[in-house]
């Protein structure tokens, strides 16, 4: 049930964003204290994860979250509205438990791009986007290092300070990442200086660099193990791209979404309370959103800021024009639009009089790999070629909602009722037909046997995991095991040649110019995508894992959407651009193997307690040191 004082919560007029508003001199944190009180005394209430709703509860609770939710012009369908309504009895013992003020954790919008390519492009975007700013940038990520999609967030802030002095206005900008410091333990908030985040090790731009730009950096870590894990930028209050990767080089391919309406103010109030400190100088757009309508929503952006609603995939995929030189931090080339974005990158993808496809793919994927390799995958044939940017070509208005999670340091697992972990889950449990993931590791202990169950009841469930995904840290007591590891105990726990293990689908991510799966430890082809859809109609997407640390400990941001059109779509790119589906179903007993029945290269093996305790320990400084653990 959703309680009458979650119900009043959704029902309030005030938000973090709309006090802010009224007085931008305040600090976020302390309007969080005035409307909501003091959420850290519940955060460590064990909170077990309750059983799935009786029917004729169900139903109320999904009519009081219709009620919960700024939906304008949409519809959103049952099986959505139950994961809503479970999702909002997290905010009974903290208010703030989404990281989002109640009155916007259900919304609408639209979403004009979708992204799922290797890191570097993911920041392409983002650095469009920037670019294109008139007053104000939150960016949000969790590591930060040196690297090709560092350069090209520094060469954006650079150029957007050029196009501002050219307007003779000034645009400010906030940036924040994780970061683990003995002034963290204190106060999980600290302050970057000039000395630090010039330094190399961060290397943003100075103030002399970007004279045109007002730019305030913070970092945020939660001792121990509560890391900032969420990854998003926002962009003057009209878009936002909640993405899966950090800003960093590595082997991965990731995954964007670019939303634009009512959903960018909940991920704006996000920003501001994960922010949490006094802005200085203030946010300009504070006071700043589309009036409302009449039940208090915002109307929906029928043309997006940034869309060439002329632009269909198919114009703008269909491209060999040589001239469309690649966006690089060294030599820059920005669009004016998304339509622009989409040309330019798939003509990088494309064959070339001395390139075939695969070439083109396996270039693309080698480019902030540590380990490069060579294409083993068959030729790629013409309409099944890589597309990473996929522009929706009817960006109509669709049901979405904020699911994330706060931080949470002590090391037990005691945060666990959070509204990610309840959508994830009622989401399994509701569902009908199929359920989706795409994660790099997935071994969350109350997600185990919500999938056993599922596959019982006659659901087909299809995962996809990477391959020795920080199989040493996986292997520690307490974190939940590696993915083969749960592959096998998923498998042994369903009788051999039943109707469930048929319905469970395990495969191991495999790049899209190779015909096997590379370990992660490689550090040639990974992926670090976070995807949930259930039924064809419903998905998450976001940054949060399927692991013991997305689950338990690290801030997320997560966006639910109701749309069957869009999810289709997601499942059919996640298939186009890489060759998981292909080649990369494990064999019986839960292991992938090659033609001769051997694993692949890398594979760790079952150690056990003590020496998984022993492999462990170098995987869980690695997490710290955050070269790739998250």
């Amino acid at each position: 049930m959703v309680s009458q004082n979650v119900f009043n919560l959704c029902q309030a007029t005030e938000t973090v964003s709309s006090a802010l508003a009224k007085d931008p001199s305040r600090s976020p944190g302390d309007i969080v204290k005035q409307l909501y009180g003091n959420r850290e005394q519940n955060k460590s209430a064990n909170q077990n994860t309750p059983p799935a709703s009786p029917p004729n509860e169900a139903v109320s609770a999904v009519e009081t979250a219709f009620q919960c939710g700024r939906w304008g012009p949409t519809v959103p369908s049952q099986l959505f509205l139950q994961a809503f309504a479970d999702a909002l009895q997290c905010l009974d013992k903290d208010p703030l438990a989404g990281v989002v003020s109640p009155p916007l954790m259900g919304t609408y919008g639209t979403m004009p791009l979708t992204v799922i390519a290797p890191l570097a492009d993911i920041m392409r975007h983002t650095a469009n986007l920037i670019v294109r700013a008139q007053k104000e940038v939150f960016l949000i990520t969790c590591s930060w290092a040196p690297s090709v999609a560092q350069r090209l967030i520094k060469q954006a802030l650079i150029e957007l300070s050029r196009r501002a002095g050219q307007r003779g206005e000034r645009v400010v900008v906030k940036v924040m990442y994780d970061k683990a410091t003995a002034a963290n333990v204190k106060n999980p908030h600290q302050h970057v200086r000039e000395k630090s985040y010039t330094s190399d090790s961060v290397d943003l731009p100075s103030p002399k660099e970007i004279p045109n730009l007002d730019m305030e950096v913070v970092s945020l870590h939660k001792y121990v193990l509560g890391t900032l894990h969420a990854k998003f930028c926002v962009v003057d209050r009209r878009a936002a791209a909640v993405m899966s990767n950090n800003t960093e080089d590595n082997d991965n391919l990731e995954m964007m979404i670019h939303v634009e309406g009512p959903i960018v103010d909940s991920i704006y109030d996000t920003a501001l309370i994960t922010w949490n400190m006094a802005l200085s100088p203030q946010l300009p757009l504070c006071g700043d959103s589309p009036p409302p309508s009449e039940n208090g929503a915002h109307q929906a952006t029928e043309t997006p800021v940034f869309h060439d609603p002329f632009a269909t995939q198919d114009q703008v995929g269909d491209t060999t024009d040589a001239a469309l030189k690649e966006h690089t931090p060294e030599d820059p080339h920005y669009d004016d639009d998304m339509a622009g974005e989409v040309r330019r990158m798939q003509a990088s993808y494309e064959d070339k009089e001395h390139e075939s496809l695969l070439q083109a793919a396996n270039r693309k994927l080698n480019v902030a790999a540590p380990n490069k390799v060579e294409p083993t995958g068959p030729e790629i044939q013409h309409g099944e070629e890589m597309t990473p940017y996929i522009l929706n070509d009817n960006p109509k208005p669709v049901p979405m909602a904020l699911v994330s999670r706060a931080p949470y340091g002590p090391m037990d697992t005691k945060s666990v009722k959070v509204p990610q972990n309840e959508a994830w889950l009622s989401l399994i449990r509701n569902a009908q037909r199929s359920i989706f993931i795409q994660t790099p590791d997935l071994n969350a202990a109350p997600l185990i046997p919500e999938i056993i169950e599922a596959v019982k009841r006659g659901i087909e469930v299809t995962y996809y995991v990477c391959f020795g995904y920080n199989d040493p840290g996986e292997m520690m007591p307490g974190q939940g095991g590696t993915n083969d590891q749960i592959s096998q105990l998923l498998v042994s726990s369903l009788p051999e040649g039943s109707p469930e293990r048929e319905r469970l689908h395990i495969y191991n991510y495999i790049g899209k110019d190779q015909d096997h799966p590379i370990h992660q430890s490689f550090k040639s082809r990974s992926c670090h995508i976070k995807l949930l859809i259930v039924d064809g109609s419903v998905g998450i997407q976001g940054s949060g894992n399927q692991d013991t640390q997305s689950w338990f400990h690290s801030q997320e941001i997560n966006v639910m959407i109701d749309s069957p059109e869009i999810c289709q779509m997601w499942r059919e790119t996640i298939d186009r651009n890489q060759n998981t589906k292909q080649f990369g179903k494990v064999a019986e007993d839960g292991i992938w193997r090659d033609k001769d029945g051997k694993p692949a290269k890398g594979y760790m093996g079952n150690p056990g307690t003590v020496m998984g305790f022993v492999k462990g320990a170098a995987g869980m400084i690695s997490k710290w040191k955050n070269t790739g653990g998250f």
